[in-house]
């Protein structure tokens, strides 16, 4: 059927509230890096769906939080700048009482005058009971469209979502090519794979201050991919965590990665890592740029 309607859709929230995964529960595919850490979405990304007459584009963004870094402060602008933009915000909480991100979030959507769905995730992690009070919460604080608990792990409510969102989508033509998922480059999910196998393995405080930069992406004979990447941290004892004893730990992020390097691809990959030390590099606006990091 051809595209009709268009809905555009920001996913927001503190970080580690399950916001990529919602991202993913609803496209049917990663085109968003996860992980138990905070803050591991840097930027915004945007994801395609495409459902009978209706085109439906999501926008994930970082955690909300209080920035202690230029980087920490083009992420929180990328919320703000994306909420306003939007037919309706999914405002993504955990199964506890709102807090001070989550008023500040609601003021500026009010201030806005844009819709906000509430999203309670996680709902698997504690009784039935304690919902209801959150609910009741969230009811007081915003007037939203609607509440929808859910599971983003699991998938459990995510089909309640999709009830809702079809009332903010507009008479349109699509925006996007309908074979289209995510706007994100190759290159730049290569290297959140990358990204995402570090803040997997390493311990909290080393994955924050690191960067990835694709530097070689060659296709070779019999339609195999050779990905060269540079991990940049900002501490010499940083780089000898990431590398591991042996080179362990980089062989370790190198093998995982490759994994989903080739499922995304569609093809083997030989992939090849180095690690640098660059000090400061997230309050420096210039390298920021080499990885992506750039308000428009």
């Amino acid at each position: 059927m051809e595209i009709s309607k268009v809905g555009m859709f920001s996913i927001i929230g503190r970080p580690n509230v399950g916001k990529s995964t919602l991202t993913n529960a609803l496209v049917g595919e990663k085109v968003a890096i996860v992980s138990p850490k905070p803050q591991t979405t840097r930027n915004r990304i945007v994801a395609v769906v495409n459902r009978e007459d209706t085109q439906f584009i999501f926008m994930d963004t970082p955690g909300f939080h209080k920035p202690r870094t230029k980087l920490g402060e083009f992420m929180t602008g990328v919320v703000y700048e994306t909420m306003a933009d939007t037919d309706a915000a999914l405002l993504v909480v955990e199964p506890s009482m709102p807090g001070k991100p989550e008023k500040l979030l609601v003021e500026e959507l009010v201030n806005t005058k844009v819709p906000i769905i509430v999203v309670i995730n996680k709902v698997d992690t504690v009784p039935k009971a304690e919902i209801l009070g959150v609910i009741a919460a969230y009811s007081e604080l915003c007037d939203p469209a609607a509440i929808i608990p859910i599971s983003a792990r699991t998938g459990d409510g995510v089909d309640i979502i999709w009830s809702e969102l079809g009332r903010f989508s507009t008479d349109s033509p699509a925006l996007y090519p309908e074979d289209m998922t995510s706007d994100q480059p190759e290159n730049v999910m290569l290297a959140e794979f990358i990204r995402e196998k570090l803040l997997k393995f390493l311990d909290r405080e080393v994955p924050h201050g690191i960067g990835v930069e694709i530097e070689k992406f060659e296709d070779l004979p019999g339609g195999a991919v050779e990905v060269g990447a540079v991990i940049y941290c900002e501490k010499p004892s940083h780089k000898g965590i990431i590398i591991g004893r042996d080179g362990a730990m980089l062989k370790r992020v190198g093998e995982t990665a490759r994994e989903d390097m080739e499922k995304f691809l569609g093809a083997r990959v030989f992939l090849t890592l180095w690690v640098k030390v660059k000090e400061g590099w997230r309050d420096n606006e210039r390298f920021m740029r080499t990885f992506g990091y750039e308000r428009e």
